[in-house]
């Protein structure tokens, strides 16, 4: 019996050992836009976690209109209050919304990868999409923008969450741009698929 109790532990110990914490850095696509803050799809993919035996934690830091320059701004404190293994990064969108430089996005998130590798935290960059109308030169630089650095810094990149969502005016408000409540559910089954093996 006391074997059995002894491995038992043992099996608990390690698992405290692998429980993981994401915290979630975005804008209004991850700070749940015109709902509840509790229908997000990070609170859903948090409340999962919970409810599957809380093995990882999901912090969302995530403010609608958010650029980079701004949570650039507010990581150091993010990082040092929660002190999170993973960082997820879903920024850009209002950058490119307001016509901002490419190469000014880029280096704000390059930054924000640098501080995270400092601490020991390790990053993943979501894939940022911009409606058709900024014009073909401005897209393809800006988008080019996310691949290229997840390569050159060995980071996952996220594929843009909305991307066959976007398409479905049911999952979308009216602006086109944000999705509704009925859409985080797929948007956290999206997510969870692929953070949870890096994660584990």
């Amino acid at each position: 019996m006391a074997r059995i109790l002894f491995a038992l532990m043992w099996v608990m110990a390690c698992g405290q050992l692998q429980a993981q914490t994401l915290l979630v850095l975005g804008d209004s696509l991850s700070a749940g836009y015109q709902m509840q803050a509790e229908q997000s799809w990070p609170a859903l993919l948090d409340r999962q976690w919970q409810q599957a035996g809380g093995q990882h934690q999901l912090v969302n830091a995530s403010i609608s209109g958010e650029t980079t320059q701004g949570a650039l701004t507010r990581l150091p404190v993010l990082l040092k209050q929660h002190k999170p293994d993973w960082l997820l990064i879903e920024l850009g969108g209002n950058d490119g919304l307001r016509g901002f430089p490419p190469a000014i996005t880029r280096q704000n998130l390059a930054k924000m990868l640098t501080m995270a590798k400092q601490q020991g935290i390790h990053t993943i960059l979501t894939q940022i999409q911009l409606p058709p109308n900024y014009g073909a030169r401005y897209l393809r630089q800006f988008e080019q923008i996310f691949p290229d650095l997840a390569s050159e810094n060995g980071r996952p990149l996220l594929p843009f969450f909305l991307d066959d969502i976007a398409t479905r005016p049911e999952l979308m408000l009216n602006d086109g741009i944000h999705p509704k409540a009925e859409a985080q559910p797929l948007i956290r089954d999206k997510v969870a698929r692929f953070v949870e093996p890096l994660l584990a």
